[in-house]
């Protein structure tokens, strides 16, 4: 079985300026890859250009073998629905509940009916550890919590892979440390190979 993500000679530049040279390495299926670095090292440069939303200037990445950068865009389309994505600030929509965050992949994406949605809505809050909060705004809970939140809609779609840009971001310390605890008991209850960004 080839790797579930595997980077080859990939070159990170803005124009002229090259960030990273030559990055290759390989994650395995199920394992937590960990991208460190301090700030300006190019670690969020890398994980855009792994997920397509920047080309690299050189090399290529692939997913469970399959050429993603060279991929046209129904085929990176079909590879990305298998993915999570979650973004530093969360990236949920203000103006609409958990319940509607969470729901619009599988409104875009799925032909489940509106009670099976809501069902898989409940599931993965609970999973969460947000069951109870469907109604509530992103703005009406804390910022551990729009973490969280983020997580369950990045699961929604039951990914194969999990990203992570700066999870622990602007959280203090229990906080983090329960987040990096509940993304490893999703790792083991759902079998996803997870890649974390982290200062």
């Amino acid at each position: 079985m080839p790797p579930a993500i595997s980077v080859e000679r990939m070159t990170l530049a803005y124009g002229d300026t090259v960030i990273q040279r030559d990055l290759t390495f390989e994650v395995e299926t199920g394992e937590v890859c960990v991208i460190v670095g301090g700030s300006g090292c190019g670690k969020s440069t890398l994980l855009r250009n792994m997920l397509g939303l920047a080309e690299p200037a050189a090399g290529s990445v692939h997913f469970h073998g399959d050429n993603f950068t060279a991929a046209d865009r129904q085929q990176r389309l079909r590879m990305r629905l298998n993915w999570g994505v979650t973004f530093q600030q969360g990236g949920l929509i203000s103006a609409m509940t958990l319940a509607e965050n969470l729901s619009l992949p599988l409104e875009l994406y799925t032909p489940l009916s509106k009670r099976e949605r809501a069902a898989m809505i409940d599931y993965k809050l609970s999973l969460v550890g947000l069951g109870g909060y469907e109604a509530y705004y992103p703005a009406e809970i804390s910022g551990g919590m729009r973490k969280r939140a983020a997580l369950a809609r990045a699961l929604m779609l039951d990914p194969q892979l999990l990203f992570f840009d700066e999870p622990s971001a602007g959280l203090d310390p229990v906080v983090s440390a329960e987040l990096d605890e509940l993304i490893l008991r999703i790792r083991d209850a759902m079998e996803v190979t997870i890649v974390v960004v982290t200062h």
